[in-house]
């Protein structure tokens, strides 16, 4: 294989799109093909902003905006933030703007704000929306309505066939080893799945914390990656020193499947478990229909008192601000391209 011929395996393999596709100009703004993941109560408008300036998509879940009774909604100021700090951004650097931004709803019966939230982000033009826990085609509506894409997180493929049948433009899937609600299936057997019948935008969620597992997602099927616990351990998410660190210093071991919290199965931190007086390693199970997205439960909270986290966290080493995180990310992305390339170059040579 000539070295022109290798430089274009290493260009296709830095392609953010798969071949065939038609990509929403929303998803094509990207300097690296990751969506940072909605990170209930971490994720907050200087996270946010961080992430799209250093060029992946940066979200949040629309209850992480929370007001005093009486005040002004806050999600309103925050959707106002984001969007003039971008703006500003973009126009003082017009040959490297920042990523567009996501909002996470929870399309669940016990979300009492989804309306009003909804009303908001349209208004706002929020360019891409998260929905998760229900696939309602009004939401979908709204956000093609004022021009925004929709993805929908699924942990299997029987979920993801009804997400797009309602609207949805995209799919996250939610594998095995995914942070907070999670799903069981290997991601090779959910991306493969999909593929056979969706050529739309698709992400892929569960244990992508460096270069390497994104540019792995990639050779899936999956147009981007979906990571989230990694930027828990970051200096400008809100999160507890104490958790954060814990970040750090725990690996896939560490790591409790359980319904209990919410009545949604999900991973999180076996130290947190432990240190709200419950055995990690004997965990009841709870009834999904009495999930509540409104608060009111006597049980730990997920994720104020039990802290939730992927399996991809021993690739996480230190706390660092989300900047620096995307880069070693995005080093380690292309240094991964860059080495099979020369693999497979070398290989073909010697065939």
């Amino acid at each position: 294989m000539s070295d022109v011929q290798g430089k274009v395996l290493i260009m296709k393999a830095l392609e953010y799109t798969q071949a065939g596709q038609a990509m929403p100009d929303a998803l094509q703004k990207l300097r690296l093909p990751l969506i940072g993941a909605p990170l209930f109560i971490i994720s907050n408008p200087d996270l946010v902003i961080a992430q799209c300036k250093a060029g992946i998509v940066g979200s949040f879940p629309a209850l992480n905006a929370r007001e005093q009774e009486g005040e002004p909604p806050l999600l309103e100021s925050w959707l106002e933030r984001i969007t003039e700090e971008l703006d500003r951004y973009n126009q003082a650097n017009p040959d490297t703007p920042a990523a567009p931004f996501a909002v996470n709803q929870i399309v669940h019966r016990s979300n009492a704000r989804l309306e009003r939230d909804l009303e908001i982000c349209h208004r706002w033009k929020v360019p891409i929306w998260i929905t998760s826990l229900g696939a309602r085609p009004e939401v979908n509506d709204a956000a093609h309505d004022c021009g925004g894409v929709v993805l929908h997180d699924v942990i299997n493929d029987k979920f993801a066939r009804k997400a797009i049948e309602k609207g949805a433009d995209g799919l996250i899937a939610v594998a095995a080893g995914a942070g907070g609600h999670a799903g069981v299936l290997s991601p090779f057997a959910l991306i493969s799945e999909i593929r056979t019948w969706f050529e739309g935008p698709l992400a892929l969620s569960g244990a992508i914390a460096n270069g390497r597992s994104l540019l792995a997602a990639r050779a899936l099927g999956a147009d981007f990656g979906y990571a989230g616990s990694p930027f828990i351990a970051t200096k400008e998410a809100n999160a507890e020193a104490a958790y954060k660190q814990m970040i750090v210093d725990s690996t896939a071991d560490d790591i409790v499947y359980s319904s209990l919290f919410t009545g949604v199965s999900g991973n999180y931190l076996k130290p947190s478990i432990k240190a709200a007086g419950l055995d990690p390693d004997d965990l009841p199970s709870a009834d999904a229909s009495k999930m509540n997205f409104s608060g009111g439960s006597s049980k730990p909270k997920a994720w104020k008192e039990i802290w939730g986290s992927g399996q991809g966290i021993g690739a996480v080493t230190a706390v660092k601000p989300a900047a620096e995180l995307i880069c070693e990310i995005d080093q380690g992305y292309r240094a991964a391209c860059r080495s099979l390339a020369a693999e497979f170059a070398n290989n073909e040579a010697n065939r």
